[in-house]
């Protein structure tokens, strides 16, 4: 089983990416935002990686954190969830706040992936959720509210999700009305423009 990989990227397509590792070129699957944080061409990067075994073939998947492959093998554990699926579960929210969001028996997370619904995301709160309390994640539902409040107000203002997503998670946690979280994040969005 290859636990990790460190090696020079060779090649960044949409959905994966190629590690030239001693010669040998790896491709690893990745979600979009681990993708956009790696840099290009020619750097040397380590990622935690999950090898999937099927009849008909084997794919990796990597991560730049730890915690993210925890997560990932966690949710490929559940019947009916493949590595796509849980890859698109990642995309979604930060490690933190999906963990909090599924501790807390929030679907509205799970359900933005595309081919999640809402009995499936039923499903994976259902087997989750105690496993979520007993690693000792807390529920703090006001902030889950106040980010997803955040997320839809950036949204409706007509930035995509994932960009929102992203000014989001550079915005300060310490940061928790609603009002404020959005300034900030606007102010991240017109830099990056």
């Amino acid at each position: 089983m290859i636990a990790s990989l460190e090696g020079i990227v060779e090649l960044k397509g949409e959905k994966f990416l190629v590690l030239n590792v001693s010669g040998v070129g790896y491709k690893v699957f990745a979600n979009i935002d681990t993708l956009q944080k790696i840099p290009e061409k020619g750097v040397k990067v380590k990622l935690w990686t999950h090898q999937h075994v099927r009849e008909d073939a084997i794919s990796l998947y990597g991560f730049l954190y730890f915690a993210e492959l925890d997560l990932f093998e966690t949710l490929i554990g559940i019947s009916g969830i493949g590595p796509k699926g849980a890859l698109g579960v990642l995309g979604v929210a930060p490690v933190d706040t999906l963990k909090k969001a599924i501790a807390a028996g929030d679907t509205s997370y799970l359900t933005r992936v595309s081919g999640i619904g809402k009995k499936m995301a039923e499903k994976i709160v259902l087997e989750l959720r105690e496993k979520m309390a007993g690693r000792g994640i807390s529920v703090d539902a006001p902030e889950l509210q106040s980010e997803a409040d955040a997320l839809e107000a950036l949204v409706a203002l007509g930035y995509t999700q994932r960009d929102a997503r992203e000014a989001l998670n550079m915005v300060s946690g310490e940061i928790t009305e609603v009002g404020e979280r959005v300034r900030q994040a606007l102010k991240k969005l017109g830099k990056s423009r």
